[in-house]
């Protein structure tokens, strides 16, 4: 079925639903697609709508309420803020376009698991075995905790400690465990709930904004406060920074706040209808999204000064109310905020454990039993306690005062490098060389939005390695370069992790790995290797 052949490392053999022998990954996605009636979960209340929420409360957590002020920074001018936001959400709706083409041409979770295995497949694991290290050790949760921690003590009116922030930032990550692993219903319409609730407060922020622009009574910065003069012609651009590194780093913010489009695409093998959904949720949900970002974007900056932006912190949204309405409202903001990032962090959870249970049907990581299975709340409480740990660590790990924004850059940096090998993956399917794929998806992206995706990717891989322009360094005590650093050590302790499993070790002592589908007790079916001596022609 590859036009690369058969390798000798590795095989596939059927022992659970009826599957012929091909490539090793796209075995593992057409055994997927006959699944046993416990994998359909056809209880799981997983249509349109909850597609529409599971994205809009993945993409909408912090970042609309937390970036703009560290987005100004990057930018250095009003101007440019917005022309980074708008570019976000073109480099968003392009890539949209991309997993919904990968979403409907290979219906089942994963995500970016699921899309490079597909089409990198040689050398055979090593993808996956990158992609499983990056998966387990990025803790996704960890910034949308330190924001959720902040906004919550402020609401408080609590001393706002790095001690206190991570209290609270432990117990609302516990919680989320607790209600995604032992009542998946009641947490899909929990996240539902909190979606719609986001959904409406953004709309009255937007209109507030707007109406203390028009100079409507009951609207107007409190006197008390400095007045904003954002929208004249020379206030605008004034400060603008066209520096590489910096534009990089604001775009970084940018993408992180608009990151979660492909949310849905993580728990395909859930989703009602598939293909129909997905097609519809992720553009009308990042249409929401794109709409509500920038409005929000002039509310903010029609209410709060550049310079209070500057020095909000983490802190935006909670300002643009102090100013409208009083140190109370501020406060009852906070609130807001603290809810908003509660549903972000159930819709991550929800789809980054989905890829963990991934990786142990797989069957490179260690104990792929216990990863794979649904025991015993019928959810993948062992992916999502995975997912639960890391998160913890790297919360508690992060240097204080720039915990928040290296957690955003050491996440978003492998998202470009997978973002970048998805939409590559994509161009080459379209080439001569890949024809025998037969790559024929209900959906087909326009070719220039994938290249275009494809292109703003190797910007936000290549550029974060330039040293930034004096007084724009993205960290007080951390080297500029120190989240590459990280990430990519972490995607090399994958390579070294495949070499030592399945190149080194099995040439050392003599034997094949042949990967097996079977079917566990709970009805999940997996895959297993099986050592077979070098020389042995095993069926």
């Amino acid at each position: 079925m590859s036009h690369h052949g058969k390798t000798s490392s590795s095989s596939t053999t059927s022992l659970g639903p009826a599957c012929s022998e091909t490539e090793p990954l796209l075995q593992s996605h057409l055994c997927s697609m006959a699944k046993t009636p416990a994998e359909r979960r056809e209880d799981v209340e997983n249509g349109l709508l909850s597609a529409v929420f599971l994205i809009f409360n993945g993409v909408i957590g912090t970042g609309v309420f937390v970036a703009p002020s560290i987005i100004l920074k990057s930018s250095g001018s009003i101007g440019m803020s917005f022309a980074m936001w708008i570019l976000g959400a073109l480099v968003s709706a392009a890539g949209t376009a991309v997993y919904v083409e990968w979403g409907t041409g290979l219906p089942r979770s994963g995500g970016e698991k699921t899309y490079m295995e597909y089409v990198f497949r040689h050398p055979a694991f090593m993808t996956t075995c990158v992609y499983a290290v990056y998966g387990v050790f990025i803790g996704w949760m960890s910034a949308a905790s330190v924001a959720f921690g902040d906004s919550t003590l402020h609401a408080l009116a609590y001393e706002r400690t790095p001690i206190n922030v991570r209290i609270v930032a432990f117990l609302c990550t516990t919680f989320c465990l607790v209600v995604h692993g032992a009542f998946l219903n009641f947490g899909l319409r929990l996240q539902n709930a909190l979606g719609a609730f986001k959904l409406v407060v953004l709309v009255l922020i937007a209109g507030s904004g707007f109406l203390s622009m028009a100079g409507v009574p009951g609207f107007a910065v409190g006197e008390e406060y400095d007045q904003p003069n954002n929208y004249t012609r020379q206030t605008f651009w004034e400060g603008s920074n066209f520096g590489a590194n910096a534009l990089a780093i604001g775009m970084y913010n940018v993408i992180w706040a608009y990151m979660g489009y492909s949310g849905a695409n993580y728990a395909m093998s859930e989703v009602r209808d598939p293909v129909r959904t997905i097609k519809l949720a992720a553009p009308l949900a990042m249409c929401f999204v794109a709409f509500v970002y920038v409005a929000v974007n002039v509310a903010y900056f029609a209410v709060v000064s550049k310079a209070d932006m500057l020095n909000a912190g983490t802190m935006s949204a909670a300002l643009f109310f102090r100013n409208l309405y009083g140190p109370a409202a501020e406060r009852a903001l906070s609130v807001i905020i603290s809810l908003s990032v509660l549903g972000n962090m159930l819709s991550v959870l929800f789809a980054q454990g989905r890829v963990v249970q991934e990786l142990g049907r797989e069957g490179v990581l260690p104990c792929s039993s216990f990863f794979a299975s649904n025991k015993p709340f019928n959810t993948p409480l062992p992916g999502l306690f995975t997912q639960y740990l890391i998160s913890v660590l790297l919360m508690a790990l992060a240097p204080p005062g720039d915990a928040y924004l290296f957690i955003v850059n050491y996440a978003s940096y492998p998202l470009s490098l997978f973002n970048l090998l998805v939409s590559g993956g994509l161009l080459l399917l379209y080439t001569d060389a890949y024809k025998s794929y037969n790559w024929n998806p209900p959906f087909r992206a326009y070719k220039s939005a994938v290249v275009f995706f494809f292109l703003s990717n190797i910007f936000l891989v290549v550029v974060p390695m330039i040293p930034p322009s004096d007084g724009y360094e993205p960290y007080e005590h951390l080297p500029y370069y120190s989240h590459v650093v990280v990430a990519l050590l972490v995607g090399l302790l994958g390579v070294v992790y495949w070499f030592i499993f399945f190149r080194w070790m099995p040439e050392r002592n003599g034997y094949t790995l042949k990967q097996v589908t079977v079917i566990q007790d709970d009805g999940i079916t997996r895959n297993v290797f099986r050592r077979v001596p070098t020389g042995v022609d095993w069926d």
